[in-house]
């Protein structure tokens, strides 16, 4: 029984692995053996990408048996020297003995990286994550437990921000973003209480009429002391550590209560599109959020659309399908952004609710002079009207790009072409300068 105690007090009840109480353990006893013996090794921090993800959305068992495998396949792929333990959640660390130099720690971390994005069938589903490795070294990087520890952790959030499914070496240099990263994140807690956020909104064009029908709303953070902050900056990161929940529902209010104020200026109603983040479609609170903006702002649910990605869908199609049914329900319209870069087949995109697809802006950066863009351009429109969707070109540029568009029967534009994202007031001025007259095109 005494054993048993040990035992349970020493490793995690779920996967077996050691526990941090006992990582630590054997991470002191490594360094008091490098230290007395001259050696060198290096300490893995092994974060699983898009866990929370699989976990919101297929359930805590199936989070669960993911980590069983995954820990598995940790434990069946390191030398017996190594070490692995669980540190809580999705993060593991993995101790490497006897480093002489940093390839050597470079093939651990890539032979993990390889096993672990293997797919696993979890309750019937394939499902694949991916991994982010952040390696330290002693005596190199740090010489006591705790250093090792968080140098490895800063390493392994650079990955994450190198896109994930990588491994990242610790560097003095890493230590000034990592920093400016967790000012960040404090400030960007703060920032919805202090109300730095502010929206600013992109015309959607008709390509017949030359009139206004939708627009898109954007936020933007202008921070107090770094002033006006990237989206592609605080998106990822609000993502990640949850804040884009609260933030994009303040964002979801904001646009309606906006859209409704245009229109009781007198001005014509117009569809609001506001962006969902992969979080916020996983949160369960979606539904009464969207009814509670909708009730308080009275806007008509017709003119709210919904924009989400096609990868976003694609991780759980079933779970997805039936959120998106549950939210056309209501009268919302709902949209696929980035159309054209995820995996999606018209066979997938058939099963969902959809009004709207966008054609990623990627594809018509090189029109009308690249022929493959042109093709898949082409090939977007002609799917999306043989599914009667609306098609909305993204980041149209150039008169010849708007050209091509109306010639091939696309719907919509935005793009700086007509107008770049402006605040409300500027956005007004031309909803009031482009309503919907017929032009003579036809």
């Amino acid at each position: 029984a005494q054993e048993r105690i040990q035992h349970l007090a020493t490793h995690d009840g779920l996967t077996d692995l050691p526990n941090r109480v006992m990582f630590s353990q054997v991470l002191k006893l490594a360094i008091q053996s490098a230290r007395r013996y001259g050696r060198h090794f290096a300490v893995l921090f092994i974060d699983l990408d898009r866990f929370k993800i699989i976990n919101d959305t297929l359930g805590h068992d199936a989070g669960d048996t993911l980590l069983k495998e995954m820990s598995q396949r940790i434990k069946d792929n390191l030398r017996s020297s190594d070490f692995v333990a669980r540190l809580g959640g999705d993060e593991f660390v993995v101790l490497v003995q006897e480093i002489n130099d940093a390839e050597q720690a470079a093939t651990v971390a890539r032979k993990l990286l390889s096993v672990l994005i293997k797919p696993v069938m979890i309750v019937g589903q394939e499902c694949r994550v991916t991994a982010s490795i952040g390696i330290s070294r002693y005596p190199l990087d740090a010489q006591d437990e705790q250093a090792l520890m968080k140098n490895a952790d800063i390493a392994m959030y650079l990955a994450k921000e190198e896109g994930k499914n990588n491994f990242q070496f610790y560097s003095k240099d890493i230590k000034t973003q990592s920093l400016e990263r967790l000012t960040m994140e404090t400030s960007l807690r703060r920032a919805l209480e202090r109300t730095e956020f502010f929206l600013h909104y992109q015309a959607k064009l008709d390509l017949k009429s030359g009139a206004i029908t939708g627009v898109e709303a954007l936020v933007r953070w202008q921070h107090p002391d770094l002033g006006l902050i990237s989206p592609l900056q605080f998106i990822p990161l609000a993502e990640e550590t949850g804040l884009i929940v609260p933030i994009g529902k303040w964002v979801l209010q904001t646009a309606c209560a906006q859209n409704v104020a245009w229109q009781r200026a007198g001005l014509p109603p117009v569809c609001m599109a506001v962006n969902l983040s992969p979080r916020q479609f996983a949160d369960e609170n979606l539904l009464l959020d969207l009814a509670s903006v909708l009730e308080e702002t009275a806007m008509r649910p017709e003119l709210l659309e919904l924009e989400i990605t096609e990868s976003m869908v694609m991780v759980n199609i079933d779970r997805a399908a039936k959120q998106l049914t549950a939210i056309k329900k209501m009268g919302v319209r709902l949209a696929i952004d980035d159309f054209g870069t995820g995996y999606s087949s018209l066979a997938q995109i058939k099963r969902f609710p959809i009004d709207t697809i966008k054609v990623d802006r990627s594809f018509i950066r090189e029109l009308p002079q690249d022929a493959e863009d042109k093709a898949i351009t082409e090939a977007i429109i002609a799917m999306g009207k043989s599914l009667s969707l609306t098609v909305v070109a993204e980041g149209v540029e150039t008169e010849e790009q708007q050209s091509f568009l109306r010639d091939h029967a696309c719907d919509e534009m935005q793009g700086y072409y007509f107008s770049k994202p402006v605040p409300p007031e500027q956005f007004a001025e031309l909803l009031g300068t482009h309503v919907a007259v017929q032009s003579p095109q036809k």
